[in-house]
């Protein structure tokens, strides 16, 4: 069941990193093409750092 647990909870990390890293390149776009970031690169990267930290926490208590 660890295992298991631990299996998904870094599945979720990595997805949490694709999710900020598609952030970052999406406020990239924006910025050069519309000279201003947009709202949803803003929360991408935000949720997805949000979510990684969560993750990260969970697999650190789940190891002690």
């Amino acid at each position: 069941m660890t295992s298991e647990r631990t299996q998904k909870l870094k599945l979720q990390k990595i997805f949490s990193i694709v999710i900020i890293m598609l952030g970052i390149a999406l406020l990239t776009y924006m910025v050069v093409v519309e000279y201003e970031p947009g709202a949803i690169p803003l929360l991408m990267i935000v949720a997805g750092t949000g979510w990684y930290l969560i993750t990260r926490s969970r697999i650190k208590s789940l190891h002690r």
